[in-house]
C-alpha cells in the first residue's frame, strides 16, 4: 500500500470519537495523510487533526462527564434545542484561530444546505466556522446561515464524503464509516453508576423548558435522533457503493449513543482496535 492517504471520515455523534484511534493508528504504521474529507464529527475531528490540535482536543474529551456536556449547551436555539454558541467557544478556544487555506494538509467539511438539497463543499475561510455548520444535527442544533444558504449536519446528504479527495494525488483513500452493521450487544464497557444517562441529565438541565423539556419528555427527539442515524446508516450504504474507498473502516451504529461524549476512552480505543484489524 502507498504511504499517502486520503482520508474521509464520517459523521455519527460521539461514534466519532473512534476517528482519533484510527488516526492514531494511521500516525504509528507512518503513513503520509495529505487529505481531509469530513462530515459532522468526522470534520470536527479531521479538522482537529489537520491544525495539528488533535492531542489537545482528545486530553479534554478524555476527561468530558455527562455534566460537562451538558453545561455546554446553550437551550434557547432558533431552529434546534441548543444554539451552540458555548461549545463553539470552548472549540476555538482549544483549536485557535485559524483558516483552511493556511493547513498543511488539503481539508474538506461537509455541509448540506436544506433549502435546496444540496452538498456544501467547505474547505476554505475559518476552520471553526466550518466545523460548526457541517456538525448542525437538526432539532439539536440550530442550523448555520451562511451566504444566504441555511446549513445543517452534512450526514443528511452525505455521511461518508469521499468525492471532495479525488484529484488529491493520493495512494490510498481509507474511508471510516460510522454506521456500519449494529451488533445488538454492549461493544463497550458498562457505565459506571456516576455515569448518569446524558437523555436524563439533559432533561433535568433544560426543566425550565417547558416546550422544548416536553419534546424531549414524550421521546420525540430520541425518535428523531435514532430515524437520522438509520437515514445516515443506508446514505452510507448507497455512497460506499457508488464511491467505493480502496480501504474502508466500519464502526458498529449502536456502539454508542449519539450524545455520549463521555465514553471518550472506550470510543477511541475502540476505533484504534478497528484500525488495527483493518490495517494491520
Amino acid at each position: 500500500m502507498g504511504k499517502k492517504i486520503s482520508l474521509v471520515l464520517g459523521s455519527g455523534g460521539a461514534r466519532g470519537l473512534a476517528h482519533i484511534g484510527v488516526l492514531k493508528r494511521i500516525e504509528e504504521l507512518g503513513y503520509e495523510v495529505v487529505s481531509v474529507s469530513g462530515c459532522s464529527m468526522g470534520a470536527l475531528v479531521g479538522g482537529f487533526f489537520v491544525a495539528n490540535k488533535l492531542e489537545v482536543f482528545e486530553a479534554w474529551v478524555r476527561e468530558l462527564e455527562p455534566l460537562d456536556i451538558v453545561k455546554l449547551l446553550d437551550l434557547q436555539g432558533e431552529g434546534g434545542l441548543v444554539d451552540g454558541k458555548k461549545l463553539m467557544q470552548k472549540l476555538q478556544e482549544l483549536l485557535g484561530d485559524v483558516a483552511i487555506e493556511e493547513l498543511p494538509i488539503s481539508y474538506t467539511a461537509v455541509a448540506a444546505d436544506i433549502d435546496n438539497e444540496k452538498e456544501v463543499w467547505l474547505s476554505s475561510g475559518a476552520l471553526i466556522d466550518a466545523i460548526r455548520a457541517s456538525i448542525s444535527i437538526p432539532i439539536f442544533f440550530a442550523p448555520v446561515e451562511k451566504e444566504g444558504k441555511k446549513l445543517v449536519d452534512g450526514g443528511v446528504l452525505n455521511p461518508v464524503p469521499i468525492a471532495p479527495t479525488f484529484g488529491d494525488g493520493s495512494d490510498v483513500t481509507i474511508a471510516v464509516n460510522l454506521g456500519g452493521a449494529m451488533m445488538h450487544k454492549e461493544l463497550l464497557p458498562k457505565p459506571t453508576t456516576k455515569e448518569t444517562s446524558f437523555a436524563k441529565r439533559l432533561q433535568e438541565a433544560i426543566s425550565t423548558f417547558s416546550l422544548k423539556s416536553s419534546l424531549l419528555q414524550k421521546g420525540v427527539f430520541s425518535v428523531a435522533n435514532s430515524s437520522f442515524d438509520a437515514m445516515q446508516a443506508n446514505l452510507s450504504r448507497i455512497k460506499l457503493a457508488a464511491y467505493p474507498p480502496d480501504i474502508l473502516i466500519e464502526i458498529p451504529r449502536d456502539l454508542c449513543g449519539t450524545f455520549e461524549f463521555y465514553r471518550a476512552n472506550e470510543i477511541i480505543d475502540f476505533g484504534y482496535d478497528a484500525a488495527k484489524k483493518v490495517l494491520g
